[in-house]
């Protein structure tokens, strides 16, 4: 029987913003973040779901908000898909990391699959934490259409799965833009990627990523990695 699962990265947060390392810091999400949701939640109002899961923590859970608001859907918080635990890298400038932590910073742009956050969580940790509830959630509403609002680095560490790649080529999957949208089918215990990281919903103007410089260099290096 498929299940749809239609996953949105929350909208702007304040360490999207200031450009810090949020994982499990509690961060709301800025003005723009506020309209990147309503857009998302109107992007959102055709289609069908039937039941909506959010990480617990308030970034996503206000992204969510729009999104129930519309639906008239209640919100089924989690902890299990909470951002990576960042442990000493929380609240830090991401200007600071490499010159702070060289080796964890090189691990977390190149070689994922060997990434451990100073008192932290490893990626692999994160993402086996992130599977294992993600299946709990497919088993407990299969057949259904599941919208899941999360973040960032989980949608990438989940799409490694869903691609049936290794968290080694984590690095090849891009960054997806706030409030980005990710539809998966799963069926038979296979998954089929129907839509990645679309946002569409949003103007250039009101896009988190396409207006900050680091997005530019980040795009040229994944797209000569993948050549």
């Amino acid at each position: 029987m498929k299940t749809r699962l239609i996953f949105v990265r929350h909208a702007e947060a304040e360490g999207n913003l200031n450009r810090e390392f949020h994982g499990w810091t509690d961060s709301e999400i800025t003005p723009k973040g506020h309209d990147q949701a309503k857009l998302a939640a109107e992007r959102l109002k055709d289609e069908k779901i039937d039941i909506l899961y959010s990480s617990s923590l308030k970034r996503t859970l206000q992204t969510a908000q729009y999104i129930s608001n519309i639906k008239n859907l209640p919100i089924i918080r989690t902890d299990k898909l909470k951002e990576i635990n960042g442990g000493d890298w929380e609240g830090k400038g991401w200007d600071e990391l490499a010159r702070i932590w060289p080796y964890e910073n090189e691990t977390w742009e190149k070689r994922p699959h060997l990434h451990k956050m100073p008192n932290g969580e490893s990626m692999t940790e994160f993402q086996e934490r992130l599977i294992k509830e993600v299946d709990i959630i497919i088993e407990k509403n299969t057949g259904k259409n599941i919208c899941v609002v999360t973040h960032g680095t989980a949608i990438k560490a989940l799409m490694c799965r869903f691609k049936g790649c290794n968290l080694d080529q984590m690095a090849n999957i891009k960054w997806y833009d706030n409030t980005s949208i990710t539809i998966i089918e799963h069926d038979a215990g296979k998954f089929n990627v129907i839509t990645e990281g679309d946002s569409s919903h949003l103007s250039k103007e009101l896009s988190t990523i396409y207006n900050q410089e680091w997005w530019l260099q980040y795009e040229k290096e994944i797209d000569d990695r993948t050549k």
